[in-house]
């Protein structure tokens, strides 16, 4: 089947089954799905793991103890080229919030818990492959479809489980809302957190305070030059995103701590940045007070670099978007996604393959109901692409 041919069959068949997504997407963010909320997180998983056995797909339950269980669902076909299409099933939202805002449309926008951020991408995925086995195409070598319990939190027990599957990947969409411009995702920041912890000497701060070292007031100078930091190298960001010390008034502070956020578009942009903390960190702000730093870089987000590989997907996008009727650009962003650690085990990745949306984690989350049907197809096309390239 020729392009033009595949175009015409996924919208017509998409276009068909509109009604449908919207109804299965009342479903799924009615369904109560907090990181947190196990039994709601499995909920989703169940449903998900059912409609693609019905597609032909053998699932694999990585079982979890206190989150929901993470879900991988193979399917091979007659091709060569491993497709891997990733998402998550939480929610930041708290048991409760699906029936005190169950799904709505008010105009052109669907709104409720969950529909951006991103049981809508969750459905993308699963039609766009019905979209396909529509169109009778099955040139894939095999399609990974994962969906994640643990996206939303930073202590994550999915992360191997993505890592491995990326491992047996040759290409990757991840399934997250396009931004709210329609820009799909070729860039993300690396991101890092890590401790400055002071250690002073206390004293009372009134009968003699001479004899007392503040680990708050040499905390507060460190941070003072760590902020200089900022712009070190390109896209370089510190953030001092929270500090803590002492005890009470009348004590001078024997302890102080400060946590952040490291941010750069390059992974080999942080071991230089780290270098420069700890450098600060050993010069004698106050005499008598210790600075160390603690920062585990096996748990930080790595960059989604822009890659030659990136750039093609997004040359390939931009070409398939223009013949469904619009126009779509790649967008960098300092935001974390799963993608970035797909790109990490070297496999090219395109993120924000879902509807467009915005608004996230916010009683007004929305997706564009409008915008259904061409993200969709824009999936179902690209993912037909690299198999036939």
């Amino acid at each position: 089947m020729n392009t033009t041919a595949l175009t015409s069959t996924l919208e017509s068949f998409l276009q068909g089954r509109r009604d449908q997504f919207l109804a299965d997407l009342r479903t799924l963010t009615a369904i109560e799905s907090g990181t947190h909320h196990k039994p709601g997180v499995d909920a989703v998983q169940d449903w998900l793991q059912q409609r693609l056995a019905r597609l032909g797909f053998a699932a694999y339950r990585e079982a979890q103890p206190v989150y929901g269980d993470n879900l991988l669902a193979t399917r091979a076909g007659a091709g060569r080229t491993r497709v891997m299409l990733l998402g998550h099933a939480d929610t930041v939202f708290p048991v409760g919030t699906a029936a005190a805002r169950p799904m709505s449309i008010d105009g052109n926008r669907v709104l409720g818990p969950g529909t951006c951020d991103m049981k809508a991408g969750l459905l993308t995925g699963l039609y766009a492959l019905e979209a396909l086995d529509a169109a009778g195409f099955n040139q894939f070598g095999v399609v990974n479809f994962i969906c994640v319990c643990d996206e939303e939190i930073h202590d994550r027990c999915s992360l191997p489980l993505i890592r491995r599957t990326a491992r047996q990947s040759d290409v990757a969409f991840t399934l997250e809302a396009a931004r709210a411009n329609g820009d799909i995702v070729t860039a993300r920041k690396t991101a890092v957190w890590c401790t400055v912890v002071v250690q002073g000497k206390a004293a009372h701060a009134g009968v003699e305070p001479e004899k007392g070292r503040s680990a708050i007031l040499a905390l507060i100078r460190h941070l003072v030059e760590l902020d200089q930091l900022n712009g070190l190298r390109p896209g370089v960001t510190v953030n001092i995103g929270r500090i803590e010390g002492g005890t009470q008034p009348n004590v001078v502070a024997e302890h102080a701590r400060a946590e952040l956020d490291l941010r750069a578009w390059r992974n080999d942009d942080i071991p230089v940045l780290l270098d420069a903390i700890r450098t600060q960190l050993q010069q004698p702000v106050l005499p008598g007070v210790a600075a160390t730093l603690t920062v585990t870089l096996d748990t930080a987000m790595p960059a989604m670099e822009r890659t030659p590989a990136v750039e093609k997907l997004e040359a390939l996008a931009q070409v398939i978007a223009g013949e469904l009727g619009f126009a779509v650009k790649g967008a960098s962003t300092g935001g974390a996604s799963d993608a970035s650690f797909v790109a990490a085990e070297g496999v090219p990745v395109l993120d924000g393959l879902g509807p467009i949306g915005g608004l996230d984690h916010s009683p007004d989350e929305y997706i564009e109901l409008d915008s259904i049907v061409p993200r969709t197809a824009l999936l179902a096309r690209l993912m037909a692409a690299v198999c036939e390239a």
